[in-house]
Protein backbone atom coordinates (compact mmCIF):
# COMPACT_ATOMS: atom_id res chain seq x y z
CA UNK A 1 0.00 0.00 0.00
CA UNK A 2 2.77 2.41 1.03
CA UNK A 3 4.57 1.41 -2.63
CA UNK A 4 1.62 1.87 -4.65
CA UNK A 5 1.07 5.85 -2.30
CA UNK A 6 4.61 6.86 -3.03
CA UNK A 7 3.93 5.94 -7.06
CA UNK A 8 0.69 8.16 -6.92
CA UNK A 9 3.11 10.44 -4.60
CA UNK A 10 5.47 11.30 -8.28
CA UNK A 11 2.81 11.11 -10.36
CA UNK A 12 0.84 13.72 -8.70
CA UNK A 13 3.93 16.00 -8.71
CA UNK A 14 4.44 15.33 -11.89
CA UNK A 15 1.80 16.37 -12.95
CA UNK A 16 1.19 19.38 -10.87
CA UNK A 17 4.76 20.59 -11.69
CA UNK A 18 3.20 23.36 -14.30
CA UNK A 19 0.33 24.48 -12.35
CA UNK A 20 2.39 27.20 -9.98
CA UNK A 21 -0.48 29.20 -9.45
CA UNK A 22 1.72 32.31 -8.93
CA UNK A 23 2.38 35.14 -11.53
CA UNK A 24 6.03 34.54 -11.32
CA UNK A 25 7.00 30.38 -11.85
CA UNK A 26 9.99 31.10 -9.46
CA UNK A 27 7.31 31.48 -6.39
CA UNK A 28 6.60 27.63 -6.51
CA UNK A 29 9.93 26.76 -5.55
CA UNK A 30 10.69 25.58 -1.69
CA UNK A 31 11.71 27.96 0.64
CA UNK A 32 15.18 26.53 1.93
CA UNK A 33 17.22 29.36 3.99
CA UNK A 34 17.65 29.02 7.21
CA UNK A 35 17.07 32.21 9.14
CA UNK A 36 18.72 32.93 12.51
CA UNK A 37 15.23 34.15 14.45
CA UNK A 38 12.35 32.15 13.55
CA UNK A 39 9.41 33.98 14.04
CA UNK A 40 6.42 31.30 13.37
CA UNK A 41 2.90 32.36 12.54
CA UNK A 42 -0.46 30.00 12.63
CA UNK A 43 -2.98 31.01 10.21
CA UNK A 44 -6.39 30.10 9.98
CA UNK A 45 -7.70 31.48 7.06
CA UNK A 46 -9.27 33.96 5.74
CA UNK A 47 -7.39 37.31 4.14
CA UNK A 48 -5.87 38.88 7.06
CA UNK A 49 -2.39 37.59 6.18
CA UNK A 50 -2.05 40.65 3.76
CA UNK A 51 -1.45 42.84 7.07
CA UNK A 52 1.17 40.81 8.66
CA UNK A 53 4.62 42.12 9.18
CA UNK A 54 6.41 40.59 6.68
CA UNK A 55 9.54 42.13 7.47
CA UNK A 56 9.11 39.99 10.66
CA UNK A 57 7.35 36.37 9.50
CA UNK A 58 9.41 33.57 8.41
CA UNK A 59 7.52 30.38 8.82
CA UNK A 60 3.60 30.50 8.48
CA UNK A 61 1.28 27.24 9.51
CA UNK A 62 -1.62 27.12 7.61
CA UNK A 63 -4.50 26.15 9.64
CA UNK A 64 -7.06 27.28 7.69
CA UNK A 65 -7.96 26.02 4.05
CA UNK A 66 -5.68 26.52 0.86
CA UNK A 67 -4.36 29.72 0.06
CA UNK A 68 -2.34 29.77 -3.08
CA UNK A 69 -1.93 33.71 -3.11
CA UNK A 70 -0.94 33.39 0.62
CA UNK A 71 1.68 30.90 -0.34
CA UNK A 72 3.24 33.19 -3.13
CA UNK A 73 3.15 35.94 -1.21
CA UNK A 74 5.14 34.02 1.93
CA UNK A 75 7.56 32.52 -0.77
CA UNK A 76 8.05 36.10 -1.99
CA UNK A 77 9.28 37.45 1.25
CA UNK A 78 11.59 34.17 1.71
CA UNK A 79 8.85 32.67 4.18
CA UNK A 80 7.77 29.12 4.58
CA UNK A 81 4.39 27.68 4.54
CA UNK A 82 4.02 25.02 5.83
CA UNK A 83 0.94 22.41 6.31
CA UNK A 84 -0.90 21.22 9.42
CA UNK A 85 -0.32 17.45 10.10
CA UNK A 86 -2.88 15.67 12.64
CA UNK A 87 -3.48 12.29 13.04
CA UNK A 88 -5.69 9.57 15.30
CA UNK A 89 -2.76 8.73 17.49
CA UNK A 90 -4.54 4.89 17.70
CA UNK A 91 -4.37 4.63 13.92
CA UNK A 92 -0.79 5.29 13.32
CA UNK A 93 0.49 2.75 15.92
CA UNK A 94 0.05 0.28 13.00
CA UNK A 95 3.49 0.99 10.66
CA UNK A 96 1.68 0.80 7.23
CA UNK A 97 -0.66 3.38 8.74
CA UNK A 98 2.00 5.45 9.90
CA UNK A 99 4.00 5.26 5.90
CA UNK A 100 0.54 5.61 4.23
CA UNK A 101 -0.11 9.23 6.34
CA UNK A 102 3.30 10.10 6.02
CA UNK A 103 3.09 9.81 1.81
CA UNK A 104 0.06 11.31 1.77
CA UNK A 105 1.60 14.41 3.55
CA UNK A 106 4.79 14.58 1.21
CA UNK A 107 2.19 14.62 -2.06
CA UNK A 108 0.02 17.11 -0.63
CA UNK A 109 3.17 19.46 0.09
CA UNK A 110 4.58 19.15 -2.99
CA UNK A 111 1.34 19.70 -4.77
CA UNK A 112 0.31 22.84 -2.72
CA UNK A 113 4.39 24.33 -3.09
CA UNK A 114 4.45 23.90 0.45
CA UNK A 115 7.66 23.90 2.85
CA UNK A 116 6.55 21.61 5.36
CA UNK A 117 4.75 20.39 7.72
CA UNK A 118 3.84 21.46 11.75
CA UNK A 119 2.81 18.16 13.32
CA UNK A 120 0.25 19.58 15.82
CA UNK A 121 -0.86 16.40 17.98
CA UNK A 122 -2.21 17.28 21.22
CA UNK A 123 -3.84 13.91 22.07
CA UNK A 124 -3.33 12.42 25.65
CA UNK A 125 -0.58 9.40 25.87
CA UNK A 126 0.42 7.25 28.62
CA UNK A 127 4.58 6.91 28.65
CA UNK A 128 5.76 3.79 27.27
CA UNK A 129 2.30 3.05 26.03
CA UNK A 130 2.06 2.05 22.22
CA UNK A 131 0.86 5.54 21.29
CA UNK A 132 3.70 6.80 23.25
CA UNK A 133 5.97 4.70 20.99
CA UNK A 134 4.00 5.58 17.69
CA UNK A 135 4.25 9.11 17.77
CA UNK A 136 7.95 9.23 18.49
CA UNK A 137 8.57 7.07 15.62
CA UNK A 138 5.48 9.31 13.66
CA UNK A 139 8.14 12.50 14.30
CA UNK A 140 11.35 10.56 12.96
CA UNK A 141 9.42 9.12 9.57
CA UNK A 142 8.19 12.53 8.87
CA UNK A 143 11.17 14.69 9.63
CA UNK A 144 13.55 12.05 7.22
CA UNK A 145 10.60 11.45 4.69
CA UNK A 146 9.89 15.33 4.45
CA UNK A 147 13.89 16.20 4.30
CA UNK A 148 14.30 13.41 1.91
CA UNK A 149 11.52 14.39 -0.67
CA UNK A 150 11.42 18.35 -0.15
CA UNK A 151 15.33 19.20 0.46
CA UNK A 152 15.65 21.93 3.30
CA UNK A 153 11.68 21.30 4.32
CA UNK A 154 10.75 22.22 7.87
CA UNK A 155 9.00 19.41 10.39
CA UNK A 156 7.97 21.19 13.19
CA UNK A 157 6.44 19.69 16.61
CA UNK A 158 3.46 21.70 18.84
CA UNK A 159 4.48 20.94 22.51
CA UNK A 160 2.49 22.02 25.49
CA UNK A 161 4.13 24.96 27.71
CA UNK A 162 5.89 22.32 29.90
CA UNK A 163 7.40 18.90 29.09
CA UNK A 164 5.99 18.05 32.86
CA UNK A 165 2.84 15.73 31.05
CA UNK A 166 0.52 18.77 31.15
CA UNK A 167 -2.82 17.67 30.28
CA UNK A 168 -1.83 14.24 30.23
CA UNK A 169 0.32 14.12 27.08
CA UNK A 170 3.68 12.32 28.11
CA UNK A 171 5.56 12.31 25.17
CA UNK A 172 9.01 11.63 24.70
CA UNK A 173 9.97 15.35 24.08
CA UNK A 174 13.86 14.52 24.20
CA UNK A 175 13.94 12.01 21.37
CA UNK A 176 11.06 13.88 19.28
CA UNK A 177 13.12 17.39 19.99
CA UNK A 178 16.04 15.29 18.42
CA UNK A 179 14.16 13.93 15.26
CA UNK A 180 12.23 17.35 14.19
CA UNK A 181 14.02 20.51 13.12
CA UNK A 182 11.90 22.72 16.03
CA UNK A 183 9.52 22.51 19.03
CA UNK A 184 6.97 25.17 18.72
CA UNK A 185 6.49 25.58 22.42
CA UNK A 186 2.55 26.74 23.42
CA UNK A 187 3.07 28.71 26.04
CA UNK A 188 -0.49 29.52 26.64
CA UNK A 189 -3.52 27.73 27.75
CA UNK A 190 -1.69 27.29 30.89
CA UNK A 191 -5.24 26.88 33.20
CA UNK A 192 -5.97 23.89 31.22
CA UNK A 193 -5.81 22.19 34.50
CA UNK A 194 -5.77 24.48 37.82
CA UNK A 195 -5.05 22.22 40.29
CA UNK A 196 -5.82 25.05 43.29
CA UNK A 197 -8.64 27.29 43.63
CA UNK A 198 -11.08 27.55 41.07
CA UNK A 199 -10.38 30.79 40.33
CA UNK A 200 -9.69 33.08 36.85
CA UNK A 201 -5.76 33.47 36.46
CA UNK A 202 -3.48 34.49 33.58
CA UNK A 203 -3.18 32.62 30.07
CA UNK A 204 0.10 32.67 30.81
CA UNK A 205 1.86 33.66 33.75
CA UNK A 206 5.78 35.23 33.14
CA UNK A 207 7.46 33.20 35.89
CA UNK A 208 5.89 29.97 35.46
CA UNK A 209 6.02 29.85 31.48
CA UNK A 210 9.70 31.05 31.99
CA UNK A 211 10.37 28.07 34.30
CA UNK A 212 8.98 25.75 31.83
CA UNK A 213 12.14 26.38 29.59
CA UNK A 214 14.24 25.51 31.96
CA UNK A 215 12.41 22.51 32.44
CA UNK A 216 12.88 21.65 28.57
CA UNK A 217 16.40 22.80 28.75
CA UNK A 218 17.10 20.75 31.77
CA UNK A 219 16.67 18.14 29.48
CA UNK A 220 19.67 19.06 27.35
CA UNK A 221 17.40 19.34 24.58
CA UNK A 222 18.84 22.39 22.10
CA UNK A 223 17.81 25.73 23.24
CA UNK A 224 17.89 26.43 19.07
CA UNK A 225 14.89 23.63 19.11
CA UNK A 226 12.66 25.61 20.63
CA UNK A 227 10.31 28.10 19.40
CA UNK A 228 8.40 30.57 22.23
CA UNK A 229 4.51 30.41 21.25
CA UNK A 230 2.59 33.60 22.92
CA UNK A 231 -1.22 33.95 23.29
CA UNK A 232 -2.85 36.74 21.27
CA UNK A 233 -6.23 36.19 22.49
CA UNK A 234 -7.60 35.89 26.15
CA UNK A 235 -10.14 34.47 28.15
CA UNK A 236 -13.21 35.69 29.41
CA UNK A 237 -14.59 34.05 32.62
CA UNK A 238 -17.79 34.87 34.15
CA UNK A 239 -17.42 34.65 37.68
CA UNK A 240 -19.56 33.16 40.35
CA UNK A 241 -18.91 35.16 42.53
CA UNK A 242 -16.23 38.74 42.37
CA UNK A 243 -14.55 39.52 45.95
CA UNK A 244 -11.43 41.79 46.62
CA UNK A 245 -10.71 41.46 42.65
CA UNK A 246 -10.35 37.30 42.25
CA UNK A 247 -13.39 36.23 40.47
CA UNK A 248 -14.59 32.24 40.96
CA UNK A 249 -15.07 30.14 37.68
CA UNK A 250 -17.49 26.92 37.47
CA UNK A 251 -15.38 23.89 37.67
CA UNK A 252 -15.14 22.19 34.78
CA UNK A 253 -12.92 19.26 34.54
CA UNK A 254 -10.73 18.55 32.62
CA UNK A 255 -8.13 15.23 31.96
CA UNK A 256 -7.60 14.57 35.83
CA UNK A 257 -8.19 18.58 37.11
CA UNK A 258 -11.12 19.74 38.49
CA UNK A 259 -11.13 22.77 37.27
CA UNK A 260 -10.11 24.42 33.94
CA UNK A 261 -10.07 27.51 31.38
CA UNK A 262 -12.52 26.06 29.50
CA UNK A 263 -14.70 27.55 32.55
CA UNK A 264 -14.18 30.90 29.90
CA UNK A 265 -14.09 31.79 26.34
CA UNK A 266 -11.36 32.77 24.12
CA UNK A 267 -11.27 36.18 23.26
CA UNK A 268 -9.41 37.70 20.40
CA UNK A 269 -7.16 40.80 21.21
CA UNK A 270 -9.20 42.96 18.69
CA UNK A 271 -12.08 42.12 21.01
CA UNK A 272 -10.07 42.54 23.93
CA UNK A 273 -8.97 45.94 23.12
CA UNK A 274 -12.65 46.52 22.24
CA UNK A 275 -13.95 45.87 25.62
CA UNK A 276 -11.58 47.03 27.73
CA UNK A 277 -12.59 50.78 26.83
CA UNK A 278 -16.14 50.06 28.18
CA UNK A 279 -15.14 47.76 31.12
CA UNK A 280 -16.44 48.82 34.57
CA UNK A 281 -12.74 48.38 35.83
CA UNK A 282 -10.68 49.40 32.75
CA UNK A 283 -7.22 47.79 32.28
CA UNK A 284 -5.71 46.43 35.52
CA UNK A 285 -2.01 44.48 36.20
CA UNK A 286 -1.43 41.91 38.41
CA UNK A 287 2.17 42.05 39.36
CA UNK A 288 2.25 38.77 40.51
CA UNK A 289 1.11 37.02 37.35
CA UNK A 290 2.59 40.22 35.25
CA UNK A 291 -0.80 40.35 33.19
CA UNK A 292 -3.62 42.77 32.52
CA UNK A 293 -6.69 42.14 33.00
CA UNK A 294 -10.12 43.65 33.94
CA UNK A 295 -13.52 43.42 34.98
CA UNK A 296 -17.23 43.72 32.83
CA UNK A 297 -20.54 43.66 33.56
CA UNK A 298 -22.66 41.88 30.07
CA UNK A 299 -26.27 42.93 29.26
CA UNK A 300 -27.56 40.38 31.85
CA UNK A 301 -25.72 41.76 34.61
CA UNK A 302 -23.02 38.76 34.83
CA UNK A 303 -19.89 39.68 36.40
CA UNK A 304 -16.87 39.05 33.50
CA UNK A 305 -13.14 38.52 34.62
CA UNK A 306 -10.87 38.50 31.07
CA UNK A 307 -7.19 37.74 31.17
CA UNK A 308 -5.18 38.08 28.26
CA UNK A 309 -1.25 39.52 26.70
CA UNK A 310 -0.49 42.70 25.89
CA UNK A 311 3.06 44.08 24.78
CA UNK A 312 3.61 45.11 28.20
CA UNK A 313 3.24 41.15 29.23
CA UNK A 314 4.53 39.80 25.73
CA UNK A 315 8.06 42.26 26.16
CA UNK A 316 9.80 40.01 29.04
CA UNK A 317 8.64 36.72 27.29
CA UNK A 318 10.42 37.96 24.08
CA UNK A 319 13.38 39.24 26.03
CA UNK A 320 13.97 35.75 27.39
CA UNK A 321 13.94 33.86 23.76
CA UNK A 322 17.21 35.83 23.62
CA UNK A 323 18.65 35.44 26.57
CA UNK A 324 17.99 32.09 26.18
CA UNK A 325 19.01 31.57 23.00
CA UNK A 326 16.19 29.76 21.87
CA UNK A 327 15.36 29.72 18.32
CA UNK A 328 12.95 31.86 17.52
CA UNK A 329 9.27 33.23 18.87
CA UNK A 330 5.12 33.04 17.40
CA UNK A 331 1.79 33.24 18.34
CA UNK A 332 -1.58 31.37 18.03
CA UNK A 333 -2.31 32.86 15.80
CA UNK A 334 -1.75 36.04 13.22
CA UNK A 335 -5.24 36.23 12.25
CA UNK A 336 -6.94 37.46 15.16
CA UNK A 337 -5.43 41.59 15.96
CA UNK A 338 -7.53 44.20 14.33
CA UNK A 339 -5.92 44.93 10.82
CA UNK A 340 -8.36 47.84 9.95
CA UNK A 341 -7.46 51.01 8.84
CA UNK A 342 -8.26 52.77 12.38
CA UNK A 343 -5.42 54.85 13.57
CA UNK A 344 -5.71 53.17 17.27
CA UNK A 345 -6.22 49.73 16.05
CA UNK A 346 -3.07 50.07 13.38
CA UNK A 347 -0.79 51.34 15.95
CA UNK A 348 -2.02 48.57 19.04
CA UNK A 349 -1.46 46.00 15.98
CA UNK A 350 1.90 47.13 15.44
CA UNK A 351 2.92 47.49 18.87
CA UNK A 352 1.61 43.34 19.67
CA UNK A 353 3.54 42.73 16.41
CA UNK A 354 7.26 45.21 17.64
CA UNK A 355 6.64 42.91 20.76
CA UNK A 356 7.90 39.80 19.70
CA UNK A 357 11.28 41.35 19.61
CA UNK A 358 11.23 42.16 23.21
CA UNK A 359 11.53 45.73 24.91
Amino acid sequence: MSWFLLFLSWIFVLCGANNCPCERPELCQQVREERDFEVFVFDVGGKTWESYNWSMVTTVATFGKYDAELMCHAHSKGARVVLKGDVPLSYIVDQENRTAWITEKVMLAKSQFMDGINIDIEQAVEESSPEYYALTALVKETTETFHREIPGSQVSFDVAWSPKCIDKRCYNYVTIAESCDLLFVMSYDEQSQIMGDCIAMANAPLSQTLEAYDQYLSMNIDPKKLVMGVPWYGYDYPCLNLSEGICSIAKVPFRGAPCSDAAGKQKTYKWIMQQVNISMSGRLWDDTQKAPYFNYEDQTGQIHQVWYDDPLSLCPKAESVKSKGLRGIGMWNGNILDYSDDPVARQQTAEMWNALLGC
